[in-house]
This record gives structure tokens, sequence and C-alpha cells, in this order.
């Protein structure tokens, strides 16, 4: 596997595989769904991607299972590879509702059970997928610094979580916290805009708690950004004026700087200084490849094309 330091903050990009697995169900996977995986994986390795984000709940389990039958087709793989996953939530079940569960027993559970799925002996890091009202953070800290003793998990993370949030549990925990993987995107920005409408009355509707940019960046702890890519909505899936419009600048900009629309998305994203890791979920090979500049080029985004693009998206001057 790769050196333990590494997986502190990963590569410039992640590859999200909640798209491997066949449908959302619990269907069985079929060869066709593991030959898909490989061929995405493939894409993703022919890029410079090394750290691959699962998550127990993704296509009920299915998402991690066909990755480790990927990595039984190919020796030597793992060494090569970073594997984060998470867990935190039940899935509905029946007439059961999905709810979150950070008991410490759940969590070891859940663990063990995305190590069977993947064919491997370690994780190297586990994010919490959600905050658990219930959780207790000395239970959570317990359960994770068993894991790690035993050798089963290498580094902890979490995931949707604000900076109190985080700051409560690494208070009860004696390991390091290396990531908190968020929703931020050209098209979901309010962990940007958060910043610049205190004392608005527009910061009202936003749902990013404030200060945890902040927070993560004073303690060391990498952000990475899932939806990176917005669904397609500056690539070909506009529906809004201010979605059109951002498109055709996405595009200029990807001209002049000849590249791909997807690599100026995400060099929007890499270019704050956060250091924000941009998660690429896309199951399609095309479009992973599509990703390469942002994968091996630095943003190659001026100060005031940033801008640019923020306002544009926005449709609104800034306050």
């Amino acid at each position: 596997m790769r050196d333990e330091a590494e997986t502190k903050t990963g590569d410039r990009l992640l590859y999200g595989c909640m798209g491997l697995g066949g449908a959302w169900d619990t269907t069985p996977y079929g060869p066709g769904d593991i030959d898909a995986a490989e061929a995405a994986v493939q894409a993703a390795l022919d890029i410079g991607i090394t750290t691959f984000d699962h998550a127990d709940i993704y296509r009920h389990g299915k998402s991690e299972a066909v990755f480790g039958e990927v990595l039984s087709r190919t020796p030597g793989l793992r060494e090569r590879v970073v594997l984060q996953t998470k867990c935190g939530i039940r899935l509905a079940d029946g007439d059961r509702p999905g709810i979150y569960d950070l008991r410490a027993a759940s969590i070891v559970r859940r663990v063990e059970e995305s190590l069977t799925r993947l064919r491997t002996d370690v994780i190297d890091v586990l994010l919490l997928h959600r905050p658990d009202p219930l959780a207790d953070p000395d239970e959570v800290a317990g359960a994770l610094t068993s894991l790690h003793e035993q050798g089963l998990v290498r580094r902890f993370g979490v995931s949707n979580m604000g900076g109190a949030q985080i700051a409560q549990l690494k208070s009860a925990l004696g390991l390091p916290l290396v990531a908190n993987q968020l929703e931020m995107s050209l098209q979901r920005r309010d962990w940007v805009e958060a910043g610049v409408l205190v004392n608005t009355p527009a910061a009202a509707g936003l749902g990013y708690p404030l200060g945890t940019t902040e927070y993560c960046r004073a303690n060391g702890i990498a952000l990475q950004a899932w939806g990176a890519l917005a669904q397609g909505r500056y690539t070909g899936r506009e529906e809004t004026p201010d979605e059109v419009a951002t498109a055709r600048l996405v595009a200029s900009l990807a001209e002049a700087k000849s590249t791909t629309p997807e690599t100026i998305l995400l060099w929007w994203l890499r270019r704050h200084p956060a250091g924000i890791a941009p998660v690429v979920g896309s199951a399609r090979p095309e479009r992973i490849r599509a990703c390469a500049d942002a994968a091996v080029r630095e943003p190659e985004l001026s100060h005031e094309e940033w801008y640019d693009l923020w306002l544009t998206a926005r449709g609104a001057p800034l306050p």
C-alpha cells in the first residue's frame, strides 16, 4: 500500500466510486458491472488518481464489492492505491426508515464488512459519513482507536460535518482527523458564500456552518469536495439562465486554456487557498479522462477569472 503519510491529503483529485456496482438496489451485480468498474478505475489511474473514495452504503455495498473484484483481478493494484470508505448511515429497509448510526459496535461491524467486500486487510482512511445526534464522542473515539490499534484502519476523518462537530470529536480522539468531505462545487457555493454574506439577510438561507473551512485549514484537515462537477450542470445539463451563462463562460475559458470544461470546474475548486481536493464521481471513462488536466496541472485561473465564474454562477453581484 502507498506510504501512510500520503493518506493524509490524498491526490489532487480523488475518484468517487458511488456510481460503480450496477443498480442502486439489492440485486446482485454481474460480470458487466465488474468490467464497467474496471474501466472506470483504469481511467482514473490513467490520469494520475490513486485515491478511491467509497462508502459502505453505495449501491447497497455493491460499489465496494465490485472494487474488491477489480483489486483481485489486478495483482499489485492494492499496493498502488489509497482506499477510503465511510460508515455511519443505515439505509431504509422495508418499513424502517434510513437513520444515522455511530454507535461503537455499528462502526466496528461496518468496517469489518467493508474490509470483506473490498478484499483487503486494512482501510487507509475511514470517514464518518454523517453526524449522528445520539453519538457519544468518547464512544466513537474508543471505536476508532480500537480499529487503529488492531491495524484495520490507518487514518480517520469525517464527512458532512461542521467545524464545531469536528472539534467535539477531536477533543475526545487521540488520533488526528485528516479529512472532511463536503458537497462543494461552482453550483453548490454556500461554502464560499458563507464567508462573504456575514451580516447580510442572505446569510440566513445558507446551509454551510460558518467557520468550517477556516477550522479545517487551521487544524490540518484536508477538504474533499463531493459533487465537484455539479452533476453536469455546466457541461451539458444546464437548466436555468444562470447555468447557461456559466456554461458558456466555462467553455470559453476551457478553449482559451486548451483544456476541458470539466477541468475548469475542478480548477475553480482547487484555486481556493484551502487546498480543496475534488472527488470525481462519474462512472464514464471518457468523462473521467476529461478531468486529466486538473489532476496534473496547477489551476490556471487568474483572480479575475475565478471571480467571473463565481459571479456568473451566482447570478448577482456581491454584497
